[in-house]
Parts: structure tokens; sequence; C-alpha cells
């Protein structure tokens, strides 16, 4: 407020001007960031003889804008705006939980705090300006709602991984930002399965590398790491049953456990992979009598002779023994690239395998039937445990007298080999797929085979988990039995890189993957922006 003094005050008028002065001084003492000071309901004292002067109108109290969603990856699903003036740590922020879900959430809990660099309080009442956890609400168990409101935050969720979810929401804001706004987020993933996959076989990658990735992948909230850990050129993991096929640089089972229960921790599964009947050449480096011949004598690399009964014991014995080792809910069963298929007549080439097949399945019985009757049999040996089972795409193959078990899974990648068909020809017969698409999702070391490392720009720009193949979407009433999908890293050529550049070359890639295997919509932000917000928030 102005007050323009039009000449000099002698006398009374000068006291009336000074006390007038003095009232609006002491109706403006509330800061802007508090509420107004209290206006009294009396009149203003004025000196004898003057006019009686009418009260100041209060300091207003500082109004904010309408808040904006938190600059996360990936984006939330949807922010309520409000006004306020949202959230940071301060020197009295902790960190507490809800006493009846202590025991749930208290790591959740911990890791924020040490995150926020504030303490954890365990049960106490929060305060405000704290952070506190809460199962509750409707939804899946991914799902979550975070509220910032009154100086505080509480995040809740049905389910535990949903509220650590949350947690990384507010973990990202406050790093991009320093603060998180006010509002209340609500989210959810729009896919159930939204993962990573490492060849690890060809190529072997340290622990503490794989660890660093689990940590990476848990702040994008993917939830699967694929472990590709037996092929051609390698065995990685220690073997108690096969100690033969293992590779001299391997990881350990303590290693492994290690690996596994800290992505547990940040709710990732392990998802491991033996693929047979080919990509077995590490283990026919030790057992050379279970190497496929052909009727001319040629030894295709990695396949192993499925006639004989001693090929699907090994892989039992090895199947066995890992299920123990991964606990998780799911396992892949490989079944891609059977060389034997590959040859224009596999009866003629492989007349042992021709034998078997007619022999198991009858007159009509071909060696695609008796390669079904693999993948159907390694299966069977993975049931008991409860692990939902996948396997490669081309390793379905139509119009014989065997058909893969209806609960197989397909993790779709490509229409290039043998047996592939467009991805509406799994969908229509009902079952449900991973999207591991070559076009998009493939960093293959070296880049053979015209695959070129992928951009992450390509993918958020164009690519979602409806296209399936190539660039072409599968029509939208699918969308339900698409579970997911994987980035994938391939080490064709495993001296192509080293750890580092794999790490440094797959990150964007991996971030665009998370943002639309949580959110298909088309994003808000244009790719240089997603991609300096990537840079503040990782």
């Amino acid at each position: 407020m102005r007050y323009s003094i039009r000449g000099p005050l002698r006398g009374p008028a000068l006291v009336a001007a000074a006390v007038a002065l003095a009232t609006v001084a002491a109706c403006s003492t509330g800061s802007g960031d508090g509420p107004p000071a209290a206006s009294g309901t009396g009149t203003t004292a004025t000196a004898p003889g003057t006019a009686t002067t009418p009260p100041p109108s209060p300091t207003p109290t500082r109004t904010y804008p309408l808040s904006t969603a938190p600059r996360t990856i990936p984006a939330v699903g949807s922010h309520r705006a409000a006004r306020g003036p949202g959230w940071k740590p301060g020197p009295d922020t902790g960190v507490v939980v809800a006493a009846k879900d202590e025991a749930a959430l208290a790591d959740e809990a911990r890791l924020i705090a040490g995150e926020l660099r504030v303490p954890y309080r365990g049960t106490a009442a929060a305060r405000p300006g704290d952070v506190s956890l809460a199962l509750g609400g409707q939804g899946s168990a991914e799902s979550y709602t975070l509220a910032v409101q009154g100086g505080g935050v509480r995040i809740t969720g049905p389910g535990q991984a949903g509220v650590f979810y949350g947690t990384r929401t507010l973990k990202q804001s406050v790093r991009s930002t320093g603060a998180i706004p006010e509002g209340v987020v609500e989210d959810a993933p729009a896919k159930p399965q939204r993962g990573l996959m490492v060849d690890i076989a060809r190529k072997y990658f340290d622990a503490a590398w794989i660890e660093a990735r689990v940590r990476e992948m848990a702040d994008l909230k993917l939830n699967q790491l694929g472990l590709h850990f037996s092929d051609d050129q390698g065995f990685r993991i220690a073997s108690d049953s096969h100690p033969e096929v293992v590779s001299a640089r391997h990881l350990s089972k303590a290693e492994v456990r290690r690996i596994v229960d800290l992505a547990a921790s940040l709710h990732i599964t392990v998802v491991p992979e033996i693929d047979s009947p080919g990509h077995l050449g590490a283990v026919i480096a030790a057992h050379p009598e279970l190497q496929l011949v052909s009727a001319t004598g040629r030894t295709p690399r990695g396949a192993v002779d499925i006639s004989k009964p001693a090929s699907a014991r090994i892989v039992d014995e090895l199947l066995r023994e890992y299920t123990g080792l991964f606990p998780g809910a799911y396992w892949h069963l490989g079944g891609d690239e059977y060389v034997a298929l590959m040859a224009r007549n596999p009866e003629a080439t492989y007349p042992q395998l021709a034998r078997a097949a007619t022999a198991r399945y009858g007159a009509s019985g071909r060696v695609q039937d008796l390669a079904t009757g693999w993948l159907n049999d390694r299966a069977a040996v993975v049931r008991p445990t409860g692990k939902a089972l996948r396997a490669w795409n081309d390793g379905f193959y139509p119009g014989g007298v065997a058909v893969a078990a209806q609960d197989l899974q397909v993790a779709y990648w490509t229409g290039k080999e043998i047996g592939a068909r467009p991805p509406v020809a799994y969908l229509s017969a009902g079952r449900k797929v991973l999207n591991y698409n070559d076009e998009y999702l493939y960093y293959v070391l070296g880049q053979p085979n015209d695959f070129a490392y992928p951009t992450g720009r390509r993918i958020y720009e164009q690519w979602t988990p409806l296209v399936l193949r190539g660039t072409t979407p599968v029509p939208a009433r699918y969308d339900p039995q698409i579970l997911g999908g994987s980035f994938a890293v391939w080490c064709d050529l495993a001296g192509a890189q080293t750890q580092a550049q794999v790490a440094d070359g797959i990150r964007m890639p991996l971030t665009a993957t998370a943002q639309k295997l949580w959110d298909a919509r088309r994003p808000a932000l244009t790719w240089d922006r997603f991609k300096a917000l990537a840079g503040q928030v990782r």
C-alpha cells in the first residue's frame, strides 16, 4: 500500500499521520509464508480533534499457483493439482511407517530415508514435514497414491511394490527439483512385466555390474531381470550337478544369491534361461556325444541330438538344480533357433530325428513335433515349481501333431527365423505374449546381421507394447494379452564393448523402454526434454 503526503503536516495532523502509519505496520507483520496478522474489530485511536481514520486492509496470505506433476521417469499416471508450497526435506524431516505395516515396509522406509538423508523413525507419529508410508487402498499391488498436503508426504498402496514405487517418485522429484509439488499422485503401470534381459553367457559380466543394473532398473520401476546364462560360448553360473559344463569365468552361487536377494528387495524378479535344444554349445563341449550330426556328418553348432535320452537327462538335471537357486515366479525355456529345423528337409537331413518323431507321434510325426515335445517335456520339469513359463516365438511350430503347452507364454522377438509367424497368429490362439521386438529392443554387441544399436529416441517416439514385430502395431483388442516386454542385451560379438560401454550404451534406450512399458500413451515431453530430465533424475 502506498501513501501520498501532499504537503508538510504540522501539529495534530502530523500526529494523526504517524499513528495511522504505525497501525499499518502493526497489521502487516505476518510473513508472506504464513497467515495474515489478525485485524481488530474496534476503532483506530486518533489524536483529539482529528477525523477517524478507517483501519487498513490486512496483508493478504501468499497465494500459490496450481501445482504441476512431479518430474519423474516414468512419468506419473495422474496428478491432482493443488495450491500449496509442496514439500522438500528439512532439518526436522523423518520417515515413519504405520504401526501395522512396519514388518512389511521397514525396508522401503529405511531406503528412502537414506536416499533423502533423513532419519527413519519407525512407527512414531508423523510430524509436520515427515514422509509416512502405509499399506492400503484399492488397485493392483504395483499401484500407489502419493499425497503432498499439509507440509508432509503420505505414500500408500495395496502392496509393498506400489509403496516402493511411490518412494521412487518422491526420490526422483527431489533429485530433479529439490522438492515434490503439492497435490495427489495416483499411479499404476500399464503392463505388469517390465524388464531388462542380459546375455551373460556369451560375455562374462561381473556381479557388481549386474547389481548396478538392478539398482538402475528399480529407479525406473522395472520389475524383471532376465539372465540368459547358457549358450554356445559359455555357461556362466557354478553348477553342482554338472561342474564340467561351467566356464572358467562365471558367477558363484553365492554371487547369484546376492543378486537375487538385492533384486527381491527392490521388487525385481530374476528370470533365468537355460536355452535348449539349440544354444547348448557349452554343454556339448563337455559332452560331445550329445552333438547333433547330420546324415552327411555335419555338426551344427550348439544343437543337441534330441533323439538321445542323455540329452534330455543332462538338461533336466540342470533345470532342477537352478530352479532352487532362482526362487522367482518365472522361467525362460528358450526353444529358439534349433538348427535341425532350418534344413530344407529336416527328416532327410537328420534321419535319426525323423525316426524318433514317428516312434513317438506315429506315421505323421515330423522333426518339428519332436522339437515341440522337447519343449513340453522341459516345461513339465519346471512346472511343478509353480513358475510361469515362456519360450521364444520361433520355438512354437504350427501345423504339427504336437502342440506347445497352452500355458507357455510367447517371448516374441522376431519375424526373421524359421517357424516365426506374425504376432496375431499367437494372439488369436489365445496365447499371452511378451514383447522383445528385435527392431527396437535388441542391443546386439558388434551390430552383426544387420542389427543396429537401438536409440532411446526411436523407442520413445515410435514403439509401444503393441508393436511386437517390425514397426506395425497389432490391433488394440489384443492389448490385454500382451503382458509387457523387455529390453535385451545380446553379446554376439562379446569383445565389441566393455561392461562400462554396455552400461552407457543401454542407458537411454532402457530409460525410454521403462517409460513406454509404464505408460504406453504418447509422452507429454519432447525427446530433448525427456533426455534432459533423465540426466537430472538418474
